[in-house]
Order: C-alpha cells, then sequence, then structure tokens
C-alpha cells in the first residue's frame, strides 16, 4: 500500500503540464496550437513562449518528476521491486494526463530526467540519459529530434541492463519510462528521415582544405 501511494502520487504529479498550463497563464497562448506537433512540452515552450518561461517550465517538469521518486526513495527501500512503477509512475501521468481532459500528453523526456534525479544521490542513470543526449547532439549528430530521442532511450534501457551496480527495480523502471517516452514519439513520427551529421569529421576536413 505504501508503494501504491507514490505510484498515484507520481501519476498525479506527472498529470500537471506546466508546458501547457505556464504560457496559458502568463502569456495566453496554446503551444499545442502554435506548434508543429502539437505537443504540450518543455522544447515548445521555450520556442513559443520565449526563454524565461521555458526556464521555469523546465523546473517544474524536472520538479513534478523529482519530488514524488525523492520522497518515495527517502521512506521505501528502492531495491524493493515496486518501487520501478513509483519511477515510472509520473512519466506516465505526463503521457496521459488525468487533468488534461483526455488529450494526449507530452513526449515525457524532462519528467524522465527528474524522475532520475530524484534517485539522488544515485545519479548515475540520469547522468547516463544526459551523456547519451549529449553525444548525439554535438558528437555524432543525429536528426530529427525524433530518431534522437529513440536511439537515446533505446540505448539509455540497454546500458541500464547493462549496469550491473544498479537495483532490479532501476533497471526495469528504466525500461519502463523508456518505452513510454519512445511511444510517445512514435505517435507523432510524420514520415521524417535520420540524418546523421559528423561535426569532428567536417572539422578535420576543412583543415585539411
Amino acid at each position: 500500500m505504501k508503494y501504491l501511494f507514490y505510484i498515484i502520487l507520481g501519476y498525479l504529479s506527472g498529470s500537471v503540464m506546466y508546458a501547457y498550463l505556464i504560457p496559458r497563464l502568463l502569456k495566453h497562448i496554446d503551444i499545442r496550437e502554435l506548434s508543429e506537433d502539437g505537443n504540450p512540452g518543455t522544447a515548445n515552450a521555450f520556442l513559443h513562449a520565449g526563454v524565461p518561461i521555458g526556464i521555469l517550465v523546465i523546473l517544474c517538469e524536472l520538479l513534478k518528476g523529482a519530488l514524488p521518486v525523492w520522497a518515495a526513495a527517502r521512506r521505501l527501500p528502492v531495491s524493493h521491486l515496486f518501487f520501478a512503477p513509483v519511477l515510472a509512475a509520473p512519466v506516465l501521468g505526463h503521457a496521459f494526463p488525468l487533468f488534461f481532459g483526455g488529450k494526449s500528453g507530452g513526449k515525457s523526456i524532462a519528467v524522465s530526467f527528474g524522475v532520475l534525479i530524484g534517485l539522488y544521490p544515485n545519479l548515475s542513470p540520469a547522468l547516463t540519459l544526459a551523456a547519451l543526449y549529449i553525444l548525439f547532439s554535438l558528437v555524432i549528430i543525429i536528426k530529427p529530434h525524433f530518431f534522437r530521442s529513440v536511439i537515446t532511450f533505446l540505448l539509455f534501457a540497454v546500458l541500464c541492463l547493462l549496469d550491473r551496480e544498479l537495483p532490479l527495480s532501476v533497471t526495469v523502471g528504466g525500461f519502463l519510462l523508456s518505452g513510454i517516452v519512445i511511444r510517445q514519439h512514435f505517435i507523432r513520427y510524420h514520415g521524417e528521415h535520420i540524418g546523421i551529421v559528423f561535426p569532428i569529421h567536417r572539422l578535420f576536413k576543412s583543415r585539411t582544405e
């Protein structure tokens, strides 16, 4: 019952769509209508509501994932397998929000980072996910965002499986949240083609010319 309480708490926390609500309240705009993909997410908040509101949104999105997990980890054993749905609950709430009139939620990237930050002091899963995004954004640039995120979360799930120091609950939780994120990206897939760019290769080529 204790785990169920934090699962419900996490789901309800995830259901609060800050990326939609904050621009709506402060700038009277609906970022779903202004964006190409209709996603009520952090990236569109930055793009259509401006940097200050975007920063506020991303902080709220991180916290809505981090706080329920952090609170649960203070009171319950993280190693118990029932902790896996505690990790997935805020992400599930963001993807299928209770307070959103039955409409589909966001792609769940920011809240996934928040969930992993909630495992503090064990930040290795959060750092792994961040490293993968940096790798595929700066070193081996995968375009468009759909492919970058899908590949990132696929590899994140695999690395969770390979990390023997992670509790099984965190590994399963990583698989669950990765599956939700990938699913949310596929429902907004519009036939884009993958592109891969190697900036280092271009740098060396320019120096030799």
